[in-house]
């Protein structure tokens, strides 16, 4: 790599790197043991002493931040002048130094996203990959499914909201970056990954071997119920939701249902656009939801015109897998006292992020930018919606039962005759 260029890399990886430098330790020096008295360390470490930055170095830093920046480009020289494996990787030292900063924000949600991990995530979201077919969750201790999708090789398999994977494919993954272990289930369809997992209420982990299949994310499907009710079930807040929520709508509608229950049990989430988009279809006007900044600022975002569903009676069923996205249309239309929830409380995924491509094509940066709260000013963060009419699902429920479903029938009909 030519000289000019490992600057220009230098530079942006500076830019990047300062809170990291001071805040674990990047340069202040290596661990020795503690019962090595100081005297015995060997000459070389003893005067080892910080490359000076050069002129250009600290040409290529903007004036205000040069001093700032000194430790900084001592340890890219000292990187590059002392380790002891040559040449080193200024890409992936600038891939580094993005991810440590944001990881010294303490916030679980902020993180960078390579190219690759970048492409698997819009991916999922675009409607087709790879895997097991799950939403999760990685920012926990221990990856945790948010909820299997319908009729995937994660649901087939036995595979529960809650579940935190502790092993893959026998290796215990204790300590290792929830985006690395969601990367090994990953792979390609056919293939078979070893699941250990960790459920709430069962003493021993337990042990699922799952095969992957291509996974088709459908994002929305539509049925007319019995007693002229209309059910509608969103699985994703992609980029086909709207559109294909607005044509089951239209097909639904279509056949006059006296009520509608829409189902966002065990959606995971997605973009924040197409929550409003999916809100504004069953709430004429108002505010939706309020995004709300680190200096106390609000900003509110309302109801675009043209829904379809904006009058019907409806009841909406929510449960432990219904998260962010899912969880702001839910909690607009609890608190516009548009319709009931029925289900279990919420998974509790109140926060914002950005995903802001990196030039170069770099990956992402996903960055929490705000807080979102309902009309009502409340906020889910790590507490979730608390339904109206709350049902659990038994563990041992027969096949093609669901309890839940049933009580929001017979919510929705009482609403209906009330009116």
């Amino acid at each position: 790599m030519n000289k000019t260029l490992r600057y220009v890399l230098g530079v942006l990886a500076a830019l990047v790197l300062l809170a990291v430098s001071f805040s674990s330790g990047f340069v202040t020096g290596r661990y020795l043991p503690n019962s090595l008295p100081l005297d015995q360390l060997p000459a070389p470490l003893m005067e080892t002493v910080p490359s000076t930055p050069s002129p250009e170095q600290m040409g290529a830093t903007p004036t205000d931040l040069q001093t700032l920046f000194v430790p900084f480009w001592e340890a890219w020289n000292i990187v590059h002048e002392q380790y002891v494996d040559q040449p080193v990787d200024d890409v992936e030292l600038m891939r580094g130094a993005i991810r440590g900063m944001l990881e010294s924000l303490g916030d679980a949600h902020t993180s960078y996203m390579d190219p690759e991990q970048f492409k698997d995530a819009n991916a999922e979201l675009a409607g087709e990959y790879e895997g097991i077919g799950a939403w999760v969750d990685i920012t926990g201790e221990y990856l945790t499914i948010v909820s299997p999708m319908p009729d995937s090789p994660a649901e087939r398999a036995g595979l529960k909201p809650g579940d935190q994977v502790i092993a893959v494919d026998g290796e215990d993954v204790t300590g290792m970056d929830g985006e690395l272990v969601r990367r090994r289930i990953l792979g390609p369809a056919g293939t078979t990954v070893r699941l250990t997992i960790r459920r709430e209420g069962v003493e021993e982990p337990l042990e699922f071997e799952v095969t992957r299949e291509r996974i088709i994310i459908h994002a929305v499907q539509g049925e007319m119920l019995d007693n002229g009710i209309a059910y509608v079930q969103i699985f994703t807040f992609g980029d086909k939701t709207t559109p294909e929520l607005r044509d089951t709508l239209k097909d639904l509608l279509s056949q006059n249902p006296r009520g509608l229950i829409l189902d966002l049990r065990n959606n995971g989430g997605g973009y924040l656009v197409t929550a409003i988009e999916v809100a504004s279809q069953f709430i004429p006007d108002g505010v939706i939801m309020y995004e709300q900044y680190g200096d106390g600022s609000r900003q509110s975002y309302t109801a675009q015109p043209g829904g379809l569903a904006t009058e019907i009676p409806m009841v909406v069923l929510i449960n432990e897998g219904t998260a962010s996205a899912s969880e702001i249309v839910a909690g607009a239309i609890q608190d516009r006292e548009r319709g009931l929830l029925v289900g279990t409380t919420s998974f509790g995924k109140g926060s914002v992020q950005n995903w802001v491509p990196l030039s170069n094509d770099q990956g992402a940066v996903r960055v929490t930018v705000a807080k979102w709260l309902t009309p009502n000013g409340r906020t889910i963060h790590e507490v979730g919606l608390t339904p109206d009419v709350v049902v659990e699902m038994p563990e041992d429920v027969e096949a093609g039962n669901d309890p839940q479903l049933d009580k929001a029938i017979e919510v929705l009909l009482e609403i209906i005759g009330e009116q």
